[in-house]
C-alpha cells in the first residue's frame, strides 16, 4: 500500500480513538462511541502491522514491533472500554490506552533517531 495512505489511515484511526476516549468523561456513552473506539484500534493495528521494517537494521525491526505491540495494546483497551461497566477489570481500558500511547511515543522518537544515525553512517562511509 501507499505510504501517504497508511499515514492518513493511521492519523484518522488515532484521533478517532482520542475522541471517543474523552467521551466517556461527559457521559456520552451511547453503543456507536465503542464501536468507533473499536474500529480506530483495529485501524491502527492493520496500519502497524502493514507498516513493519524487514530491513537489516536489527534495532528497527525491533522498534516496530514495539508499535505493533502498542497497537494490540490500543486493541486491548478497546476490548476492556466494549465492556465498561459490565466487568470489574472493566475500567482499566484507561491503562491499556495511555501504555499503548506511551510505547508509541517513545518508539517514535526511537525510529526516528535510528533513520538519522544511519543515513549519518552512510555519509561517513560515502566521504571516505
Amino acid at each position: 500500500m501507499n505510504d501517504k495512505l497508511l499515514d492518513i489511515i493511521l492519523m484518522v484511526g488515532l484521533v478517532v480513538i482520542l475522541v471517543m476516549a474523552v467521551l466517556p468523561l461527559f457521559n456520552i456513552n451511547e453503543p456507536f462511541v465503542r464501536w468507533l473506539f473499536a474500529a480506530g484500534a483495529l485501524a491502527v493495528l492493520v496500519v502497524r502491522l502493514l507498516q513493519s521494517n524487514r530491513g537489516e537494521n536489527l534495532r528497527l525491526r525491533r522498534l516496530y514491533r514495539i508499535n505493533v505491540i502498542s497497537a494490540l495494546m490500543f486493541c486491548a483497551s478497546a476490548v476492556m472500554f466494549w465492556n465498561m461497566g459490565q466487568a470489574e477489570w472493566s475500567t482499566n481500558w484507561v491503562a491499556f490506552l495511555m501504555a499503548g500511547a506511551a510505547l508509541m511515543m517513545y518508539v517514535s522518537y526511537a525510529i526516528d533517531h535510528e533513520h538519522r544515525r544511519i543515513a549519518q553512517d552512510n555519509d561517513k562511509s560515502n566521504k571516505r
